[in-house]
């Protein structure tokens, strides 16, 4: 059935007791990003299978706010999947899935959600899609610029933060993310941010070696490539766009990649999408 945070003030312990006993470490993560100013219980609404005071089912839906193919779009993502080990293979995941698509049909005309087990979702109408990286110019280059870490305990950085989420362009067109917060933190927060100051953007980005994986572009303004690649860290030679690159890097060349969050992770999709070449942004992925 679906639940309330609000109303029921022994739903989030009993969750996540659940979640993190499917899950390890959930539940830090949701403390982590109400330090950081948001919360867990303020973007999800849970469908939960209760069994006296303990939770044996939950399927969770978040509103995201998404561009697809040049449109606005507020799609629903669902989330922290789990049942008890002790009680799989009972039907509780199905039925509770099935309250949700009800629930959900009605308010978003696109679900997504990420998953290394498909054959779980196909039967209820969701389909897999393919994502790419993309792979822009990188021609010898002088670095500038300055790259430097956030830090989140420092109120004025944490503000920072903030302010670029809630007036953030969307990274593309074809598949873009919009103003939101609690996703983007829970994913991120615990991972370096780095922000460069002369363009007001904040980078998801890791490195290894000389190949420099770059996950999302926080900015009011978005950079172009010409202006983003001088200030990327002077190690990197090879770059992968996790996301399309039409705003960006329009030239990047495509190529299709099973994305890794924790694991393959598979884009699963109910109702519209877009048609051309994309990554949905790590920071988005649930």
């Amino acid at each position: 059935m679906r639940a309330d945070f609000s109303s029921d003030p022994q739903l989030a312990p009993a969750l996540f007791a659940l979640l993190d006993q499917v899950f390890p470490g959930i539940a830090g993560g949701a403390r982590a990003i109400r330090a950081l100013g948001a919360a867990w219980e303020d973007a999800s609404t849970p469908f939960v299978q209760w069994e006296n005071d303990r939770i044996l089912a939950h399927v969770g839906l978040i509103e995201l706010p998404l561009v697809l193919a040049g449109r606005p779009v507020r799609a629903g993502s669902v989330h922290a999947v789990a049942t008890d080990p002790t009680r799989r293979r009972q039907g509780l995941y199905g039925t509770l899935m099935a309250e949700l698509l009800a629930y959900a049909d009605t308010r978003y005309p696109t679900l997504v959600l990420t998953t290394e087990h498909p054959e779980y979702f196909t039967p209820f109408g969701f389909r897999h899609v393919e994502e790419c990286a993309f792979l822009p110019p990188c021609p010898p280059r002088t670095p500038t610029g300055t790259l430097r870490r956030l830090d989140l305990a420092n109120a004025a950085d944490l503000a920072r933060l903030h302010r670029l989420l809630e007036t953030r362009e969307p990274v593309s067109q074809v598949v873009g993310v919009g103003p939101e917060q609690a996703v983007f933190l829970f994913n991120e927060g615990r991972r370096p941010l780095w922000y460069c100051e002369e363009l007001d953007c904040l980078l998801c980005l890791e490195v290894e070696g000389e190949l420099l994986r770059l996950f999302d572009v926080v900015a009011p303004r978005l950079p172009d490539w010409e202006q983003l690649w001088p200030r990327l860290p002077g190690t990197c030679r090879q770059v992968e766009l996790a996301f399309a690159p039409d705003r960006i890097c329009p030239q990047a060349q495509a190529v299709p990649r099973l994305f890794e969050h924790d694991g393959p992770s598979w884009l699963m999709v109910r109702g519209d999408w877009a048609q051309e070449p994309f990554t949905l942004p790590r920071p988005a992925r649930t």
